[in-house]
Parts: C-alpha cells; sequence; structure tokens
C-alpha cells in the first residue's frame, strides 16, 4: 500500500536511528583502536615479541593459525600511527550498518588477507599489520550500497572510492617494497565479498497503490437456463436463479422445488 511504502522510506532516513548507528559505530571503532594500541604498548614493553611469535611466516603450517593474531601486531609505533587513521575512518563506516556484519566482516578480511600473505609472501620474513584489514573495510564500503541497493551508501561509496583510489596501487606486486602487497589484495578482495556476502536481505517494500490483501476471487455469473426446455432464458422460457446464497431463509425451499424439477 502506498502508505506503507512511504513509512518505509521514512525509517530509512529516521534521524534519531542515524545518530544512534553512528554512536554505536563510533564506540565500537575507540574500542577496537584502544585494543590495538593496549596490545601495542604490550609488544613495546616485550621487545616486539609478540609479533615475532604471532605474526605470519608465509608457507610454515605451524604459523597457520596466525591469521587471526596478525592484523593486531605492529613492528613499531610509526606502522600502527600510519594505519590507525585509515582503520578508523574506514572501520567507522563499516560498522555503521551494523556491528554484528562489522564483527562478521572483520573475521572475513582478516582471514582473506594474512591467508594471501601466507601464501604468497616471502617465506623469510614475518607479516603482521592491519593494512589487509583496512583494505577490507575499503573494499566493502565501496561496494557496499550497491548490492543493498542503498543510494546514500552508494554514494558513499563512489566518493570514498574516487577520494582512495591511489590505495588501490598498495595491492599491485612490487610498487612497495617491504610491503606486503598480497595482504593488501587478499584483504581488497575480501571486503568486495563482504559486501555480497552481508548485504540486506530485507524484503524490498510494496510498491506504492499496491495493495498487501489477496484480491476476490472474481465472481462469473452464467445465464439462467429453462429447468425442462435446457434453453437460455432469453429464449422465453422463465428461469431459476443459477446460484442462491446459502444464508437465504428460502434457501432449503428453493432446494427442494430445484430437486422436483419446479
Amino acid at each position: 500500500m502506498a502508505s506503507e511504502h512511504s513509512s518505509s522510506t521514512t525509517s530509512t532516513l529516521d534521524p534519531v536511528k542515524m545518530i544512534a548507528d553512528a554512536r554505536r559505530a563510533l564506540f565500537t571503532m575507540v574500542g577496537v583502536l584502544a585494543a590495538i594500541w593496549l596490545v601495542q604498548l604490550v609488544n613495546w614493553m616485550d621487545d616486539y615479541d609478540l609479533g615475532k611469535r604471532f605474526g605470519i611466516i608465509p608457507q610454515d603450517v605451524t604459523r597457520l593459525p596466525n591469521v587471526v593474531t596478525a592484523p593486531f601486531l605492529h613492528w613499531n609505533w610509526a606502522h600502527l600511527e600510519a594505519n590507525s587513521g585509515p582503520l578508523f575512518v574506514f572501520g567507522f563506516l563499516a560498522a555503521y550498518r551494523g556491528v554484528r556484519k562489522f564483527l562478521g566482516l572483520t573475521l572475513l578480511v582478516a582471514l582473506t588477507s594474512e591467508l594471501s600473505s601466507w601464501v604468497f609472501d616471502s617465506p623469510n620474513r614475518i607479516s603482521a599489520g592491519a593494512s589487509g584489514v583496512v583494505f577490507g573495510y575499503f573494499g566493502y564500503v565501496v561496494l557496499r550500497g550497491v548490492f543493498d541497493r542503498n543510494l546514500i551508501d552508494t554514494l558513499i561509496g563512489v566518493v570514498l572510492g574516487a577520494s582512495y583510489a591511489y590505495m588501490v596501487t598498495g595491492a599491485l606486486p612490487g610498487v612497495a617494497p617491504g610491503i606486503s602487497w598480497s595482504a593488501h589484495l587478499g584483504g581488497l578482495v575480501g571486503g568486495l565479498a563482504g559486501a555480497w556476502i552481508f548485504r540486506s536481505r530485507t524484503p524490498r517494500p510494496a510498491a506504492a497503490g499496491s495493495s498487501a490483501e489477496p484480491s476476490a476471487a472474481p465472481t462469473t455469473t452464467f445465464p439462467a437456463r429453462s429447468a425442462k426446455s435446457g434453453t437460455s432464458a432469453g429464449s422465453g422460457t422463465s428461469a431459476k436463479p443459477a446460484a442462491t446464497n446459502p444464508d437465504s431463509p428460502n434457501a432449503a425451499l428453493l432446494k427442494e422445488l430445484d430437486d422436483l424439477g419446479l
């Protein structure tokens, strides 16, 4: 119905809900960054032993479980500072449409980025850092609005993609020596896939003017026929109505007359 369609559209742009979603995303990213900085403090105090023990060593099967820990570790403060800004911005935009989706997306891009690093990077190095997750958030936000059919998110994705298109060069081999391009590429692919996996599955509102109630079955009226000759009532003979309302008080009498051929 038209009223239902308009109310659904209005709820999408409800300023109270938008502020609540933004506040939730803000608190989520503050918590994430606080945890990463706390881990960095412990790592620094321990002469970066956490990074050495829980980072990724490519093609080393014993280090494969570290795909879930390596994104939270950094080799120095400059490394962490370089990742913190884009991690907060892209993470905030990714978390804006739901924290549960955000947590699932984070696990997905962490796995795709670190597994790519484990497969393609040189085995004589230890890989760690959140840059692969940053690329994953970026890819997710750029493409999310297309799969959700959300105009606002699509516009945000276009602006974000145009503003940070230069980042994609970091996912190309040989462009930035010493940087794990494979982790960047794996995170980006994971983010693009996440836009589809975590897309909104809410049914689309009914079109304006349509009714949610099923229409009544059409009633077909047949010409009355003579009980004796079988000719149409229009041929000059009297006829009974083809159907009688069963709730009518005369229904039983009319049925008996019909059985007698009257």
